[in-house]
């Protein structure tokens, strides 16, 4: 797997058209290429022809992209998978990511350098799989090996040992490629959920990956376990999952001034989110905390009226951490408050709706967050420069995220800015960091 030319991709579509475009797109890179335009068709293909890759569509008669993409990784496994999907599909991408286990997808129109760049990452990551267990097996081997010396071959054991621990580091590489993949899946899926809410979408932008790096600085605060931090982390991105159902009169509202009809009906989804999740073993401990993240301290809130300690810690967690972002978008209370109104809100419900420790924590995490200890720059895209950092996360006019706070600029980053300006003629802000001196 080291070079293009030894890569088979497989493309399946009902649309002539598209496969002919993807077979363009992808033929100058020297990958194998099949085409199949249908399910039925792709997999009598992987029957009879070895595949690294398949791409399909979401939308076909007879048997659609997640339906075949789940026979694929029943039957082939090894099979990086990526599915093409539009945004009429949420709910069938959904299933597809749940129940194929996809790598990735990508909403058509693509982007042609999009489209190639995660095709890269996918087969990149099929060769740190395979390199990963060649070098467990070698790991493997080499403790059989190191078992069978005797005391005799103590300079042979210390050989043996050095080429163990290079073979382990490398493994442990391998690992860390693979949680970065996974946490990247998880903020597709975050930003996805974000998209679906009707009228707020644009400003809701962010507000997953927002309430997650709170909440795992709280628990981090409260001395949680890094397991335990995790899995809020985790909570936090995906705790609106529920909501990918509900209709859209009810995500365009702030929960004050929902009736009593819509609010029982929103009110479903925390559970919603937890029956989705339960079934995934990775996110069965974020599920439990998704739950109950509405759950008030005095016992007030849904769907079990847990009160006190009964709420799960991360879940008590959560209330905070989304509570507070959800008031300065507006999405909770009838307008949008300032920071320091939804700090003094989250106050005044110390021992109500919160935890009063998790409160006191906030407080002091709050403040301190306040002396950053450096300025910010707004700058056009023009005026970047490379070994820049983004301060604040920078999100499309269409509300999706483009780069996370923290980012640090390269120079071909720094030209994709200022192409999608000159495209798209709108100005970007970028907000960059500098240091107080």
């Amino acid at each position: 797997m080291n070079d293009s030319a030894a890569m088979t991709l497989l493309l399946v579509d009902d649309e002539p058209s598209i496969l002919s475009a993807l077979r363009r797109l992808f033929r100058p890179s020297g990958y194998q290429i099949l085409t199949a335009e249908s399910g039925a068709a792709g997999l009598a293909l992987l029957e009879s022809n070895a595949v690294d890759l398949v791409i399909s569509d979401m939308r076909m008669p007879e048997m659609d992209g997640a339906t075949f993409l789940r026979q694929v990784r029943t039957r082939w496994p090894g099979i990086m998978r990526i599915l093409l999907t539009g945004y009429a599909d949420i709910s069938s991408t959904i299933a597809a990511i749940n129940q194929g286990e996809i790598y990735r997808y990508i909403a058509k129109p693509w982007d042609d350098e999009e489209m190639l760049g995660v095709v890269r990452d996918a087969l990149e990551r099929l060769r740190l799989e395979a390199e990963n267990r060649r070098l467990s097996a070698l790991t493997a081997a080499q403790n059989e090996e190191l078992k069978a010396l005797n005391a005799g071959l103590e300079q042979k054991v210390a050989e043996r040992t050095a080429e163990l621990s290079q073979a382990l580091a490398f493994v442990e590489q391998s690992h860390g490629e693979l949680k970065k993949s996974f946490l990247a899946t998880v903020q597709m899926v975050s930003s996805l959920i974000e998209l679906r809410s009707g009228p707020l979408g644009k400003q809701l932008a962010g507000h997953g990956r927002r309430v997650a790096d709170l909440a795992r600085n709280l628990a981090k605060r409260l001395g949680m376990s890094e397991a335990d931090t995790q899995n809020v982390m985790l909570a936090g991105l995906l705790h609106d999952m529920g909501k990918i159902g509900l209709p859209d009169n009810l995500l365009g509202k702030p929960y004050n001034l929902l009736d009593a009809e819509q609010r029982p009906l929103l009110q479903k989804h925390p559970q919603i989110g937890h029956n989705i999740l339960i079934g995934i073993e990775r996110f069965r401990d974020s599920a439990h905390l998704i739950k109950h993240h509405h759950e008030c301290f005095d016992g007030t809130g849904y769907p079990d009226r847990l009160s006190g300690i009964a709420i799960p810690q991360g879940s008590r967690i959560l209330a905070v951490a989304n509570d507070y972002d959800s008031l300065q978008l507006g999405t909770l209370v009838q307008r949008p408050l300032k920071a320091t109104e939804a700090l003094s809100y989250i106050v005044e419900n110390r021992g109500k709706r919160y935890d009063p420790t998790v409160v006191d924590a906030f407080v002091q995490l709050i403040s301190e967050s306040r002396h950053k200890g450096f300025i910010e720059l707004p700058l056009r895209s023009m005026h970047l420069k490379p070994g820049m950092q983004l301060s604040r996360d920078l999100n499309h006019r269409d509300g999706y995220l483009l780069l996370a706070a923290g980012s640090t600029l390269n120079a071909e980053i720094i030209g994709q800015l200022v192409r999608m300006e000159e495209v798209e003629q709108q100005h970007l802000t970028v907000y960059i960091r500098q240091e107080e001196k």
